[in-house]
């Protein structure tokens, strides 16, 4: 598995945070704080979920992208107008976990077959497989606050905590903003909800593996 840690798109993050920087500076002209921008990032998720609940996979994926920009702006208004708080790092999890949820959720509510096409199964095993992207997601992401809590990652490199696990698993939540989008872009996004199931329990699983082999 060492090949598949160096592959999520987290690592890419300070690269896509510096290329926000003109959005952030015209909230802060604006005035507008971090954490309005983090609540303008649920706002746009929450659309989302409609447009993919309204089955308009289109607009419901680039409703995800203002999103997901919106989602990289916030911190980068904090760290720029030195404002960042304890509090807001905490929101900003919740609130993109908000996100996640209301778009996969959104998929699920459409009625859009996920597996019940291909084999014969109820249209409910569809609505399972959405649940078990939603928990996967969930997990895969609740891990490392998890680990901050038990095993006392503190310290802090530009407002985010630096911890072991943020080059761990190949599969977090930008690979699931993303396979959502290019899901809703090309019309397959029943192939995207499929790869999120399956490939974020996986990664949760990879996380696990690693703090076992480190901590046990």
């Amino acid at each position: 598995m060492p090949i598949l840690l160096e592959m999520n798109i987290t690592s890419l993050r300070p690269k896509f945070i510096k290329n926000t920087e003109p959005i952030a500076h015209l909230f802060i002209r604006l005035g507008i704080t971090p954490n309005q921008v983090s609540m303008l990032s649920v706002l746009f998720g929450i659309l989302c979920a409609l447009a993919f609940f309204r089955r308009y996979f289109l607009l419901g994926s680039l409703l995800l992208v203002v999103s997901a920009v919106l989602d990289l702006v916030d911190g980068n208004v904090a760290r720029t107008n030195n404002s960042e708080t304890r509090f807001g790092a905490a929101f900003d999890w919740i609130a993109d976990k908000y996100v996640d949820a209301a778009a996969i959720l959104g998929v699920g509510f459409s009625g859009i077959p996920i597996i019940s096409h291909l084999i014969a199964l109820p249209a409910l095993a569809d609505f399972g497989v959405v649940a078990v992207a939603l928990f996967g997601s969930m997990i895969n992401t609740f891990i490392k606050p998890v680990v901050y809590a038990e095993i006392g990652y503190q310290e802090r490199i530009e407002g985010k905590i630096d911890d072991p696990l943020e080059g761990i698993g190949f599969f977090g939540r930008p690979e699931t903003v993303l396979f959502l989008v290019l899901g809703g872009l090309t019309g397959f996004i029943w192939i995207s909800i499929i790869i999120i199931a399956v490939c974020t329990n996986l990664s949760a699983i990879q996380r696990i593996l690693y703090l076992y082999r480190r901590f046990s």
